[in-house]
């Protein structure tokens, strides 16, 4: 019986495992002219295995990335468009599928469209449960069953072909940390056989701004829902159905594979996964209504 390729353990002289947490060097919020640099701290963890074995893994140092945007004016490295691998679907009990069953169609709403965000907030929405901390649980599995392909390596006998996996939400995160003096954030960053895994962890204050968010915060946040169920709908000759419940535990993610240069020609092979809503024909591409990007080519 397969297990998720351990991301805590390493081929190198000893599991690596490091919390990173970026902290604020002044009580309240900073004025952006303001240096504030983010720590990188270490933790002692021991983590067990499905067998019942103990996995310990120990930080090696502190580090400090400073946010002085300054230092990053450089010219932009060579960053290749990515190119989906694969994909996987998650169901309305947050099952994982390693299918496009969860993949919604695109429709043209039209000009003017009327749409009511608020429709269904207080009877049809079903929230998926925050204290639930799935981590990179969902890409690991989707790495088990398509370990056979021939864009990965067999996990049980070398190591998988990518330098970083995560989700595109952690990488937003970690890239725009200079022009970000509000919220903090904290990763786990593993490494397994020669891979590097970032997971994010969630911060005191993020866990205390969910527990007290209002209602009205709630609300906003399902507007975003409800706008891609006006715009999406089941089957490619169908039309949305906006009657229907929202259920944020459904998702269709794509697993895609990149790759960035640095400036001393290290070439590090990026793989990551981000939830797309809808497809839009013909030319079958993946979008997302909510965090639509465009990878520069290069």
């Amino acid at each position: 019986m397969d297990r998720y390729p351990h991301p805590h353990a390493s081929r190198d002289s000893g599991p690596s495992c490091q919390h990173h947490r970026r902290k604020r060097e002044h009580s309240g919020f900073p004025e952006r002219s303001h240096h504030q640099n983010k720590h990188f701290q270490p933790s002692h963890h021991e983590h067990l295995s499905e067998s019942g074995q103990s996995y310990k893994s120990y930080a090696t140092s502190l580090q400090t990335l400073s946010t002085k945007k300054e230092l990053y004016e450089k010219v932009f490295p060579l960053y290749k468009q990515p190119i989906e691998v694969g994909c996987f679907s998650l169901d309305s009990e947050r099952r994982f599928f390693n299918d496009k069953r969860q993949l919604r169609f695109y429709t043209d709403p039209g000009l003017n469209p009327s749409f009511d965000l608020r429709d269904g907030f207080k009877d049809r929405y079903v929230k998926r449960d925050e204290n639930v901390k799935e981590k990179l649980d969902h890409i690991l599995r989707w790495i088990i069953s398509n370990k056979a392909k021939p864009i990965l390596i067999s996990l049980l006998n070398s190591a998988l072909d990518a330098d970083v996996v995560t989700w595109r939400g952690h990488l937003t995160k970690l890239l725009t940390t200079p022009y970000e003096s509000r919220e903090g954030w904290m990763f786990a960053v593993s490494k397994f056989r020669g891979t590097v895994y970032i997971s994010e962890v969630e911060t005191e204050a993020a866990r205390r701004d969910r527990e007290n968010r209002t209602e009205r915060h709630s609300e906003m946040m399902y507007w975003g829902y409800k706008f891609e169920q006006y715009m999406c709908a089941d089957d490619i000759d169908c039309s949305p159905d906006p009657s229907g419940v929202v259920n944020t535990n459904e998702a269709f993610c794509t697993v895609v594979q990149t790759r960035l240069c640095t400036q001393t020609l290290q070439v590090m092979w990026i793989k990551y996964s981000s939830v797309g809503d809808g497809i839009a024909l013909p030319n079958c591409g993946s979008m997302d209504l909510t965090a639509t990007a465009t990878p520069i080519k290069c």
